[in-house]
Formats: C-alpha cells, sequence, structure tokens
C-alpha cells in the first residue's frame, strides 16, 4: 500500500480542541460542514489549503492530546486528509483514528518542511520525503490495523468480516 501527497506542517502538542474547536462540536452535527473548520485556530485558512486525497499532516510530538471526542479524527477524514504523521500520538486519539479508518504514522517529522512531496509506503515502512531525497523509517503497523484501514474503519471491518479477528 502506498500513498503519495504534500505535507501540511504543525507544531507539537496539537490538542483535539485546535483539531476542531469546541465552539463547534456539538453545534454543528454534519461532518462536511464541521470539517471547513479544522484547525481553524491555529490558522483560519487551513481547510481551504488541504488537497482532498492528497493532503498528510505532519506534526510534532503528542498529537491529538486532550479530549477522547471522536470528532477530532472523524474531521480530519472527512477534510480529505490521507494520513498524519507524528512521531508519538495521544492514546485515545490513536484508537479512534484506525476505529475509523485515518492513517497514523510514528515517525520522526522533524526533516520534512512544509509542501514536502512525501510517498508512504506501508509494506516498506518507509516514508519517503521525495523533495529532500530522505528516507524516513517508520513503525510497521500490525496487520490487525493494517485490516481496519482497509476496510474503512472498524464497522465497515464488523460489517465485512462478522467478527474483529485480532
Amino acid at each position: 500500500m502506498s500513498i503519495t501527497g504534500k505535507s501540511m506542517k504543525l507544531g507539537d502538542n496539537i490538542n483535539t480542541d485546535f483539531i476542531i474547536s469546541g465552539r463547534y462540536k456539538f453545534a454543528i452535527t454534519d461532518m462536511k460542514e464541521l470539517a471547513k473548520h479544522i484547525m481553524e485556530d491555529i490558522d483560519p485558512d487551513f481547510s481551504q489549503k488541504i488537497t482532498p486525497g492528497k493532503s498528510i499532516i505532519v506534526a510534532g510530538n503528542n498529537f491529538g492530546m486532550g479530549s477522547s471526542r471522536e470528532q477530532a479524527p472523524l474531521v480530519i477524514k472527512e477534510a480529505g486528509i490521507v494520513a498524519v504523521l507524528s512521531p508519538q500520538f495521544a492514546r485515545i486519539f490513536f484508537r479512534n483514528s484506525f476505529n475509523i479508518g485515518l492513517l497514523l504514522i510514528e515517525t520522526d517529522t522533524s526533516r520534512i518542511g512544509e509542501a514536502d512531496e512525501l510517498e508512504i509506503d506501508l509494506v516498506q515502512g518507509i516514508v519517503k520525503n521525495l523533495t529532500k531525497g530522505i528516507d524516513l523509517r517508520i513503525k510497521p503497523l500490525p496487520k490487525f490495523m493494517q485490516g481496519l484501514l482497509a476496510e474503512g474503519g472498524i464497522i465497515n471491518y464488523y460489517k465485512k468480516h462478522g467478527e474483529l479477528k485480532v
């Protein structure tokens, strides 16, 4: 499985309220509408900079910290982000993301800049920074989590297989 796209660089400690502000979490229930407000407290134009199916968030440490609401990963996926790279994710955010089929990659992101062309190769376990000509090793994903991603999340996986084959 290979994914390509351009990086959208963020810093450390991006919490779920930065991903989608608390002022919208309960006021807007339509995910398409909610996705228009992604990262708006960090960059009011963030949603307009996303190329659906070709944008990859590249963050520092502790991405997804804060509340455990599932809206944060749902908004990222709905906005068209294909993956999020970070050296370390908050535990609940990590689990929620795989449950909905959002690809998270743990890797050193310090050598990735804004708008770098990236290719993620899950089979080889490498993120290729095509802009800078460097390869970054990634933490391998267990087969079960790869299956969740392939099916688009845990609900789709369960519908297809009738059980969770861990």
